[in-house]
């Protein structure tokens, strides 16, 4: 099973820059980059961190999906 995101659609559509968004959950921009790229899964204490920030819930975000 892998875990799919849609921060970038999220995060684009709220025309919040990349860097910015890293900035405000203290993570490198490159963290942020290998999240929204699915190569990197955030830990549960960040998944919370940007839920909150996008005032969305986890489910909203985050999708556990078979391979």
């Amino acid at each position: 099973m892998n875990v799919h995101n849609k921060i970038r659609a999220i995060r684009e559509s709220k025309k919040i820059p990349q860097k910015k968004m890293a900035e405000e959950l203290n993570v490198s921009r490159q963290t942020m980059s290998a999240i929204e790229t699915m190569k990197y899964n955030p830990s549960l204490e960040l998944t919370l961190k940007i839920a909150q920030y996008f005032e969305m819930s986890v489910e909203e975000i985050f999708q556990l999906e078979e391979d």
